[in-house]
């Protein structure tokens, strides 16, 4: 792996999806990391997020989409209003978040959570 700051921007602008979704990982808070022994898990639509960081810091909100693309998270009412008046999401970078509640629905998800390693 590269040192060079352009070949790091590369591999990430070029990365494929399953490589992305590994990006999106974002930290547990202390009571999930010490109940699933875990640091960070990728995020899902549905899980409840803090943000930490940025404009909105300590607003709390369900995950609406994970956008792959951008690199972002787009959080339920972390939103501004535009001169038009609509209101949009303001993105959300998965280093500026902490997961707070998983959504563990799917059983695949629960797999992961619970393998080691």
């Amino acid at each position: 792996m590269s040192k060079q700051p352009r070949k790091q921007r590369k591999s990430l602008y070029q990365a494929p999806l399953h490589q992305r979704r590994k990006f999106m990982s974002v930290t547990l808070s202390p009571e999930l990391r010490e109940e699933h022994g875990r640091r960070a898990l990728p995020v899902r639509k549905g899980d409840t997020v803090k943000v930490v960081r940025g404009d909105f810091k300590d607003h709390e909100g369900k995950v609406e989409k994970v956008d792959l693309k951008n690199h972002v998270l787009l959080v339920e009412g972390a939103s501004v209003q535009k001169p038009d008046g609509n209101q949009v999401f303001h993105p959300v970078h998965p280093s500026n978040a902490m997961i707070l509640e998983l959504d563990l629905d799917d059983d695949e998800r629960n797999q992961i959570v619970e393998r080691k390693g």
